[in-house]
């Protein structure tokens, strides 16, 4: 009978989980010989910012896997992902940590259809908690009157940061756990160099696929992703000080978002 475990490991500021196999060897040939008929080789890469230690994490695991830091199998990594297409997903634990409360409080599965997606491939507002990962849409195939019920236990638990109202979202539950205080009335907080967070992901995605490249893709706003932002804003008229608020925030988000991955994008 096969079992796994997790192996943690530290590079460039980020710690990095594999999920380690141990196999028979008849049931190794099996799966090797299954994944080669299948063409599984990669794995989805799932970024969480885990804020209790200040860090990015990096957990290399399978669309059936539950998402770290998740009840085990109440919310799996392909439903967290719902319709992105991108190998690399991301989110924060301070979001599975209330999903956990809901899902325990709640007492029995709750559907998740659409959670995360990248700036360009847009589907949401220019400044969507959903790009950060930390934001989830649900409950979408229940009954009006259950899908109500949910909306008030989230709202009850007190852990999510926003529960969308009823006449705003009536045939799902829209929920997130965003940071705070936005840089502008509403939207993304401000990030600068030092910062790791989501946010952060999310300006480095964006400088990568528009060409500012040297930014990476780790979570970390190290001076890389300040070259990088301080050469986007000097192109776009902006002030030039490295620091992503409100304005930077407004012009990038509007110019990325949908526009589709390019050759400098990090995927």
């Amino acid at each position: 009978m096969s079992k796994h475990i997790y192996k943690k490991f530290y590079y460039k500021n980020t710690v990095y989980y594999s999920k380690l196999y141990f196999f028979t060897t008849a049931e190794f040939i099996h799966i090797i010989i299954l994944r080669i008929i299948k063409g599984v080789f990669m794995a989805t890469k799932v970024l969480v910012y885990n804020g209790d230690n200040n860090e990015m994490e990096a957990h290399y695991l399978e669309e059936s896997d539950t998402m770290p830091y998740a009840t085990e199998g109440s919310l799996r990594v392909g439903e967290f992902r719902g319709s992105s297409n991108s190998p690399t997903i991301w989110t924060d634990k301070a979001l599975m940590d209330c999903w956990n409360i809901l899902r325990e409080q709640w007492g029995s599965p709750i559907e998740v259809r659409y959670a995360f997606k990248r700036l360009w491939e847009g589907g949401h507002g220019a400044q969507s908690q959903h790009y950060a990962g930390t934001a989830m849409d649900m409950a979408q195939s229940f009954p009006n009157d259950q899908r109500n019920e949910l909306r008030i236990l989230a709202e009850q638990i007190g852990c999510f940061v926003y529960v969308e109202p009823a006449y705003l979202t009536p045939t799902w539950v829209h929920v997130d756990k965003r940071m705070t205080p936005p840089a502008c009335a509403a939207g993304y907080i401000m990030v600068a160099e030092g910062s790791i967070n989501t946010y952060v992901l999310i300006l480095q995605d964006a400088l990568n696929t528009l060409g500012f490249t040297g930014a990476g893709l780790d979570g970390v706003f190290g001076l890389g992703t300040k070259n990088a932002l301080i050469e986007y804003q000097e192109s776009r008229g902006l002030t030039p000080d490295g620091i992503a608020g409100c304005q930077t925030w407004t012009y990038l988000t509007s110019e990325v978002k949908g526009t589709g991955s390019t050759d400098t994008t990090i995927l």
